[in-house]
């Protein structure tokens, strides 16, 4: 499913616009699980990064650490952020797995301290390094949701 400015000539969409798509929408379904996994490339070699995530007016927010420069790869470049419940399959308690993905185009944000509070507790420190928080807003272009239904 698109959500470009580029749909069919009878119905246009806005950019970064989601809309709803049953009972629980790709951004619902975002806010069920607290981290997700960032990709994009750095010096021309792809990787994927962990972050935690909020939405916030139709947008994704994410908190991570500002100590390997990730989040100046990802600024005014197109990421994708992916997040799934797939541990839940581990826990045994059945019912269906879901996944979404965002792509879009990623911006160094600054945060008021109201909505730093929302991300919740930071971690205390990555790979033995003190924590600092970087912030990325990712304004969401194309959404795809894949679910496995037991």
């Amino acid at each position: 499913m698109s959500f470009d400015s580029h749909g069919s000539p009878r119905e246009r969409r806005a950019v970064g616009t989601i809309e709803r798509t049953g009972p629980a929408g790709p951004l619902d379904l975002l806010g069920r699980v607290p981290y997700g996994r960032l990709a994009t490339s750095m010096r021309a070699l792809p990787f994927l990064a962990v972050a935690r995530h909020i939405v916030s007016d139709g947008r994704i927010l994410l908190r991570m650490h500002r100590g390997f420069g990730h989040h100046e790869a990802c600024d005014g470049s197109v990421v994708a952020y992916g997040a799934d419940n797939y541990n839940d399959a581990a826990s045994g308690d059945g019912g269906n797995l879901w996944s979404v993905q965002f792509t879009g185009p990623a911006e160094i944000v600054h945060l008021c301290p109201e909505q730093e509070e929302l991300f919740g507790a930071a971690p205390v420190s990555v790979n033995g390094e003190p924590y600092a928080p970087a912030y990325l807003r990712v304004d969401p272009h194309f959404v795809t949701e894949h679910t496995l239904d037991f």
